[in-house]
């Protein structure tokens, strides 16, 4: 009959060591396996958005101004058009990524796509329609440089999603963020 390990402070160091190392490896096995699919994945889901924030167009050139990744669309060779991706850290549930389109002759806003969220559902994640055409608080062909685009609690013009001010708040701050990088954009 084999005799049984005995437990000792080594054997229970070596075998902890075992297990973490293998752990470890097992982790980065699937961290390589995985990122090229998740790289993939965020680039289709930020193509998908620029498509829908933005007018159409011809080309497409990519840029970073103040920290924040910017899509500049060309239509006949000339800029029309920016779609900028911004980001708020005072969400109900923290970290609200929002990547917003916006007008280079007018400045108006084209277009907003939520990009990355972790809102309540039912609340907070309603901002994905409620600030679009033809919602309640749609922001939608406003001008944040004419229009004062803060919920109306704040002595804004944009009604808060019922429930979740401080999702819609954070989707100001977004905004507001992106639209001086905007105005950066357009001075160059």
């Amino acid at each position: 009959m084999a005799k049984k390990a005995q437990s000792t402070l080594l054997n229970m160091f070596l075998s902890l060591t075992i297990i973490a190392v293998v752990a470890a490896g097992l982790l980065a096995l699937m961290s390589y396996v995985t990122k090229e699919p998740i790289a993939k994945s965020e680039k289709a889901k930020t193509e998908k958005a620029t498509k829908a924030v933005l007018p159409e167009f011809d080309d497409l050139k990519h840029q970073e101004v103040n920290g924040m990744k910017c899509h500049i669309a060309y239509k006949d060779n000339k800029p029309s058009s920016v779609a900028i991706e911004s980001s708020s850290e005072n969400g109900f549930g923290g970290h609200l990524e929002i990547m917003y389109g916006f007008d280079m002759g007018t400045g108006d806003i084209t277009g907003y796509s939520v990009l990355k969220t972790s809102e309540t559902p039912g609340l907070g994640a309603k901002a994905d329609k409620w600030f679009q055409k033809d919602s309640k608080g749609c922001v939608i062909g406003k001008n944040p440089g004419t229009s004062n685009l803060k919920v109306k609690k704040d002595g804004g013009e944009v009604d808060a999603i019922s429930g979740s001010t401080i999702t819609s708040r954070a989707f100001c701050e977004a905004l507001d963020a992106a639209y001086k990088t905007f105005e950066q954009i357009e001075k160059e």
